[in-house]
């Protein structure tokens, strides 16, 4: 395509003006420049803000268990069932747990595992291994005054109207702890002296009929009743000294023991006398 000379010039002023603008746009401007301010590579100031102190989370208080209390009469406030569910008890029957060792917690969950709604005794003393030497440890029978699970007959006699201790310890190859044989008078001597019980119906497990040697060979209850009937009859039948724990405080060990006023020490019901029922 051939152009004419206008067509030439025109073209000539076209490329003119572009190569002008090119060479504009890549120019620099000293003014611009000088104008800039200095690059910051710390990045923009901020004015620092007054600190606000946390809320403060109020702390729950520890829980307490509240130590075991005794009545106005010396008789220790878990012992006394909630007035209107008073049972007429008619047995007081005495078991060893034929175990080293035990508490009421560890018997309760044997117990559930045989598949037992609860605890089959009603109270349970220790011998200083899962509990205290001679502490109480009252079952959760015994405050909603259940019939127990710990002597089984045909007529379940001794299950209904029978009120079951176990001490822990196996008593064919040892013998009670003087702190147990002590905290038991005192619990016999409370409860036969409350529901009326006669000492001749407090027995041992095998006097029930059941072929069993529970609770065991060197437990004498013809000692414990005559000490039990010597405490009933005293000014402190119940020992104001008593390990007691309750069916919800389980882990709670009261210290002290106060001495028994007595006649007959209670060392006289390790002494071996097997089985022995007749009354004195």
């Amino acid at each position: 395509m051939r152009l004419n000379h206008s067509g030439r010039i025109s073209l000539s002023i076209v490329l003119l003006s572009a190569g002008l603008l090119v060479a504009g746009g890549c120019s620099s401007n000293p003014q611009l420049v000088e104008k800039l301010p200095p690059p910051n590579f710390n990045g923009p100031s901020v004015a620092p803000q007054p600190s606000r102190p946390l809320p403060s989370v109020a702390q729950a208080p520890p829980v307490k268990r509240p130590a075991p209390q005794a009545s106005s009469g010396g008789v220790p406030r878990e012992w006394i069932p909630p007035a209107g569910t008073a049972r007429s008890w008619k047995w007081i029957v005495i078991h060893h747990s034929a175990t080293p060792s035990g508490s009421a917690r560890t018997f309760d969950r044997m117990h559930r595992d045989k598949g037992w709604d609860e605890l089959g005794y009603h109270f349970v003393i220790g011998n200083g291994t899962d509990s205290g030497d001679g502490q109480i440890e009252v079952g959760s029978r015994w405050p909603k005054q259940k019939w127990g699970a710990h002597a089984k007959t045909p007529n379940n006699e001794y299950n209904d109207y029978g009120i079951g201790i176990c001490l822990v310890g196996n008593f064919d190859i040892e013998r009670p702890t003087p702190q147990q044989t002590r905290a038991l008078a005192r619990l016999v001597s409370y409860l036969m002296k409350t529901y009326d019980v006669p000492s001749s119906r407090v027995l041992g497990h095998a006097d029930t009929g059941k072929p069993t040697d529970c609770p065991g060979r060197n437990m004498n209850i013809a000692a414990v009743r005559r000490l039990a009937t010597q405490l009933a009859e005293s000014t402190d039948p119940t020992g104001s000294g008593t390990q007691v724990a309750g069916a919800y405080g389980l882990d709670e060990q009261p210290s002290g023991d106060a001495g028994v006023v007595a006649t007959e020490t209670p060392d006289e019901l390790l002494t071996s006398s097997p089985h022995a029922t007749a009354d004195p």
